[in-house]
Formats: structure tokens, sequence, C-alpha cells
């Protein structure tokens, strides 16, 4: 399993650029970092950030 940020800042920054640079959506990055999508969302939304697929990032 690839690592991600545990800190939600870090790991908002983090997914974010690797939204930008290499997927094309978040369920992608999801199976490639072997994460489950709901889990992640969770940690982010309780920092205050939420997935707009539209630009496909967190916000």
């Amino acid at each position: 399993m690839k690592k991600i940020p545990q800190d939600p800042a870090m790991c908002v920054s983090f997914v974010n650029t690797q939204l930008r640079d290499g997927f094309s959506d978040l369920d992608e990055f999801c199976r490639e970092f072997e994460i489950e999508r709901a889990r992640l969302e969770d940690k982010l939304s309780e920092a205050g950030y939420a997935y707009d697929r539209a630009v496909n990032r967190f916000k």
C-alpha cells in the first residue's frame, strides 16, 4: 500500500497534487493508493474539505 500523509492539510495537498498530475478522478487515485474512497472523503471532510468532481480536487 502506498502511503499518503496523515495530517489533513498535508493529505489534501498531496491528494490534490496527485489528482492534478496523474489521475482522471478520485476513484482512480483510490485504486492506485489502495484506500477506500469513503474513508479518504470522511477524513478530509472532518477537516472541512469536499471533493469537487467538476475540477477533480478537494476544496
